[in-house]
């Protein structure tokens, strides 16, 4: 880029928005729009100049009116209560609702692991006393297995449980700075524990406690997992593949995103942890806690399709209302 020449060509711009943010208090409608129109402009100028230019001064400059002229066109911070509402029926859903490919890979190929494994390893002792001795497989099935669910109390054991997994939403997040790559490591090791376990579980006979234990809370548990890791994944993806936008662009629309999952995960988690504190060690029924679970399942699916469908009919995507926009440069 010609630095000189770009700024010659677009300094009238800068200079006119300059000039309306000074006045906002004394705009005419005309005078708004073009204060909107012009703050557009000069987000894609910025944009421009960091992708081509090494020129700090302007970058300054640029940056300095940009957020000047951002916080003429939002105005006041709109109440809390609006954010939290706008968070819940259209950033986390759509965010949710747009990765869903990569939601569904996720799942499919996690439960083609699980199954895989728990069909190697069930009836094959070599490989099971490879994993563990006999005594332990035996304590495992007929009394750690169950007691885990009630060993604990409820309240310690739902904030045990969500911290946990938690944990692994943020690491499937967090993994999306490296492009992703650990990630796909992280969900094989816990689906490897999950087709281990299931396999010591049917092979004693006790399939049955095995799914009327897991079922209830591991149906959402997993989902909010694969979607983290989806979230994580797709923003490693946007380095490889932006599409036909700046990939500096597509990155942080997407890294914001991905905070809009991860704030969301916690939520999702934390419903999940109660389901599994409060209704998986509980005396109801196998099929009355199966259903519980099933229908905090469906209900969230619902959620997210319902609202981030929705929101991207709307034109939503996801991203924070204030974001930098950009209008097409020739």
């Amino acid at each position: 880029m010609d630095v000189d020449a770009f700024v010659l060509a677009h300094r009238p711009t800068w200079d006119r928005l300059e000039q309306l943010v000074k006045r906002r208090r004394n705009l005419t409608g005309a005078e708004v729009d073009e204060l909107v129109d012009l703050y557009q402009r000069v987000s894609t100028h910025l944009s421009m100049v960091r992708t081509a230019s090494s020129d700090s001064v302007l970058v300054g400059r640029l940056s300095g009116l940009v957020a000047k002229a951002r916080s003429a066109v939002t105005g006041a911070h709109a109440p809390l209560s609006r954010e939290f509402v706008r968070f819940f029926t259209v950033s986390f859903p759509v965010v949710a609702y747009q990765a869903w490919r990569w939601w569904l890979g996720t799942a499919v190929a996690f439960l083609v692991v699980t199954v895989a494994i728990a069909v190697w390893v069930s009836g094959n002792h070599e490989v099971q006393y490879a994993l563990t001795t006999p005594g332990e497989i035996d304590e495992i099935v007929n009394n750690r297995f169950a007691s885990y669910y009630s060993e604990n109390p409820p309240w310690s054991f739902a904030m045990q449980v969500w911290l946990n997994n938690a944990w692994i939403s943020v690491l499937c997040i967090g993994f999306a700075v490296v492009g992703g790559l650990p990630i796909p490591a992280l969900l094989f090791q816990n689906a490897a524990n999950l087709g281990v376990m299931a396999a010591f579980m049917f092979d004693a006979g006790k399939g049955d406690i095995f799914l009327g234990l897991l079922t209830p809370h591991g149906l959402l548990e997993l989902t909010a997992v694969f979607l983290a890791a989806a979230a994580g994944m797709r923003l490693g993806w946007s380095v490889v593949s932006p599409g036909d936008r700046p990939r500096g662009q597509v990155l942080a629309e997407r890294g914001r995103a991905v905070v809009s999952v991860a704030v969301g995960m916690f939520v999702v988690l934390l419903l999940s942890g109660l389901i599994e504190a409060l209704v998986t060690p509980s005396g109801l029924p196998t099929f009355a806690r199966i259903a519980i679970g099933v229908t905090a399942e469906v209900a969230f699916i619902g959620y997210v399709v319902h609202f981030g469908r929705k929101g991207v009919r709307a034109g939503e995507t996801g991203d924070i209302e204030d974001a930098p926009d950009v209008v097409p440069t020739g």
